[in-house]
């Protein structure tokens, strides 16, 4: 039971109420806090009949305040790898494969928006959580720890090199396109320390959201978002069979194309995505400036309380799916509509293109059949995608490392650690087998994706589906900033105590589809494996 304060409390003075009692914190008045204060932006006010303007503001408001997340997460949905298979898939099959793209696109929102739940109902990433729950178990300690926790974080670690390893070959890829003279062990030699003064400037795993950081991140997926729009406007694409390949096709079965649908799963929902995206959750976006923030011991945390879930939640979900539906399936397909386009269909216009598509075969052909300016636009848009998902691979591994560890690393510190692993393997393809080489090893590093990720999303789906952990936190205090009624304070505290202990855990139905991607993604793994050691899959 909350008891009423009295009017007499100060308004100089903050206040923490534990249950029924009340401990007065002093905090002497500041007049240059009030000042800070007051400049501070102005926010929507509510409850008032609301013109066009002010419904204007208003989602102006929340759009700065919540749009970020999604456009980072994105990123990691359309990197080299990506670009690898669905350029595979469309000069092969045509339009057909659009329903996979799509597919997994849904695939991935879904499992995105269960990774933004779980960080902003705990306030814990998923890398933290598995520490919590694999690392000081009451029995069998040590089992726990060696035959779960350390290598699950290991396999953790071999899918952020993985997709490290993809980000560099991409980027190296695109240079050399831009660059003809240059050879493709100088792209990746280049490649390797490229993007180390970007991260210095900030971490963005902080507890406030780095703007910087985001709108950069997002300025990237907007150039590659335009440039394959002007090459797709300098390309005659059969509109009428690209609606078609979005319905599903009785065509991927007989016709061979089940082996490059499971690599467009494979290399569609990214492990280190799920990571980046629980821990980007876990930030306080819209507190105010002047509210106090009461610090607590790690081993102390609770989840957030309901008041602070509501205010994230659906707004970093509905973040998500936009972002991931409207830039990373948009982006994947028009790659894939690029590669029928030019491969499929223009060898019927006297194009000398034969067989599967890599990076350099699609230049080349866009090169022959558009222009010059359109291989250069498909070049930077490569390399944009390729260094705006190296940031993002690098931001993760830091998030892994933290939260299985809690092993505090600094980006650039995290970059040249990662990299040089990378870039050990592709400078010695690169020289060794050159082109032909580079285009396997990106294959490969795609494969190591596909059989992190039922490890990675298996622990993500125990957690969001448990009522326990997926409680929110019953308040013991609440924190109020000066000037505050006791009136105003009293309403707090009565519409916290309502709030107590309510459920986000994720409901049945949601538990059950999230399993059958698990399922399914785990048995594509399995048949890319056994197909690759039957040597079917070259």
């Amino acid at each position: 039971m909350v008891t009423p304060p009295s009017d007499s409390r100060d308004p100089s003075r903050k206040f923490k109420v534990y249950k029924d009692t009340v401990e007065v914190l002093v905090a002497p008045h500041d007049e240059n806090t009030d000042k800070e204060g007051a400049k501070s932006e102005q926010y929507p006010e509510t409850g008032k009949k609301r013109g066009f303007k002010d419904l204007a503001w208003i989602v102006f408001y929340h759009l700065k305040k919540h749009t970020g997340v999604g456009l980072v997460c994105a990123v990691a949905y359309f990197d080299p790898g990506n670009w690898g298979v669905d350029l595979l898939a469309g000069s092969q099959y045509g339009y057909r494969l659009l329903f996979i793209v799509l597919l997994c696109g849904l695939f991935a929102i879904l499992i995105q928006c269960l990774a933004t739940r779980l960080g902003v109902v705990t306030g814990l990433d998923l890398a933290s959580h598995c520490r919590v729950l694999l690392h000081s178990r009451p029995k069998h300690t040590l089992l726990y720890r060696w035959l779960a926790l350390y290598p699950l974080y290991a396999i953790s670690e071999i899918g952020i090199i993985a997709t490290d390893l993809a980000e560099l070959l991409g980027s190296a890829i695109a240079l050399c396109l831009l660059f003809p003279n240059l050879q493709l062990w100088h792209g990746v030699l280049i490649t390797a320390f490229d993007v180390i003064f970007v991260l210095a400037l900030g971490d963005p795993l902080r507890g406030r959201p780095v703007k910087y950081f985001e709108i950069m991140i997002g300025a990237m997926v907007l150039a590659v978002l335009i440039c394959m729009c002007i090459i797709i406007a300098k390309v005659d694409v059969q509109w009428g069979d690209t609606f078609i390949g979005y319905l599903p096709s009785k065509y991927i079965i007989p016709n061979g194309a089940l082996y490059t649908s499971v690599g467009i799963l494979g290399a569609t929902v990214m492990p280190h995505s799920i990571f980046l995206g629980s821990a980007l959750a876990t930030q306080d976006r819209v507190s105010l400036p002047n509210v106090a923030v009461v610090d607590e011991n790690r081993s102390e945390r609770e989840n957030n309380t309901a008041e602070h879930i509501k205010k994230h939640l659906y707004h970093g979900i509905i973040d998500m799916a936009v972002s991931l539906l409207g830039f990373a399936v948009v982006i994947n397909s028009l790659i894939l509509i690029l590669a029928a386009a030019v491969f499929f269909y223009g060898q019927n216009n006297g194009s000398s293109a034969e067989g599967p598509a890599g990076l350099f075969e699609a230049y080349d052909l866009i090169k022959e059949l558009i222009g010059q300016s359109a291989a250069t636009v498909f070049a930077i848009a490569l390399l944009a995608a390729g260094q705006s998902s190296s940031i993002i691979a690098t931001v993760a591994g830091q998030a892994v490392s933290e939260g299985f560890l809690q092993w505090r690393t600094s980006p650039v510190v995290r970059r040249l650690v990662t990299r040089l692993i990378a870039v050990i393997p592709s400078m010695a393809v690169a020289i060794a087998m050159g082109k032909p080489g580079i285009d396997a090893l990106l294959v490969a590093s795609q494969v190591v994706l596909s059989i992190v990720l039922p490890f990675i999303t298996a622990p993500l789906i125990y957690l969001t589906a448990s009522k326990k952990i997926m409680r929110a936190r019953k308040p013991q205090f609440a924190v109020y900033s000066e000037g505050t009624s006791a009136a105003e304070m009293y309403k707090q505290d009565v519409e916290t105590a309502e709030s107590q202990g309510e459920d986000f855990s994720s409901n049945r139905f949601t538990t059950a589809v999230a399993t059958c991607i698990w399922v399914l993604i785990t048995m594509a793994n399995i048949y890319v494996l056994v197909t690759l050691g039957m040597g079917e899959g070259d």
